[in-house]
């Protein structure tokens, strides 16, 4: 796991040059960095990957859902049949001026296993896929770039399967998924599947977390 991390954060850092912009590009980005983002990305369960990144400095809001399928406002029920085309999805709203897409980017490539093909661990379907739903051509270019390097760099013995394509429609999932691990935290996929993967977390990501004095 930390060899990985330090690969994933060398990775992000070294990129950052190729997507530097010039004074007059950061003047005329200016009014859009004063204004929230989104990134829309699946990790598997959306329980798991809501409770890591909301803990994030700069991420305003997470929001479960449904993001890349064919059926229009699909019950959480029906995604879990696998016949939707939908990946369990996050939505994160997010300052740029506190947390950079390219750092979410690299939380998502270490908080999960983009090698797993349609699954995470236990959580087996097309619903359980790694993907990133891409709002604009720069989301795009980053994502594909990232994946390069990290198949390039061999950080994972297996190639990064995550899909990424473009973001349609995302479906809010029902009330009682949303911030589920804060209020099912006693529930055994919580403590025996949830609580470790963030515990993990936690330490890999101390210096990003909004608990941190960094």
């Amino acid at each position: 796991m930390k060899k990985i991390i330090c690969y994933i954060l060398l990775t992000v850092s070294g990129a950052c040059a190729a997507f530097a912009q010039s004074p007059k590009e950061k003047s005329q980005s200016s009014i859009k960095a004063a204004h929230l983002d989104t990134a829309t990305l699946a990790t598997g369960c959306f329980w798991c990957t809501e409770a890591k990144f909301k803990e994030l400095r700069g991420v305003v809001k997470v929001t479960s859902g449904f993001a890349g399928g064919h059926t229009v406002n699909p019950t959480y029920e029906q995604v879990c049949t696998g016949t939707t085309g939908h990946a369990e999805a996050c939505n994160i709203v997010f300052d740029p001026k506190q947390i950079s897409f390219d750092e979410l980017l690299e939380v998502f490539f270490t908080d999960h296993d983009p090698t797993q093909l349609n699954r995470q661990g236990n959580d087996v379907g097309t619903q359980y896929r790694s993907a990133i739903f891409y709002h604009n051509s720069a989301q795009k270019q980053k994502a594909q770039y990232y994946i390069k390097k990290i198949n390039d760099e061999k950080a994972y013995p297996n190639p990064v399967v995550t899909q990424v394509v473009p973001f349609t429609v995302f479906y809010k999932a029902e009330g009682y998924h949303q911030n589920y691990f804060s209020k099912n935290g006693d529930v055994p996929y919580c403590k025996l599947v949830i609580q470790p993967e963030l515990d993990k977390f936690r330490k890999a990501f101390a210096n990003k977390l909004k608990t941190s004095n960094k």
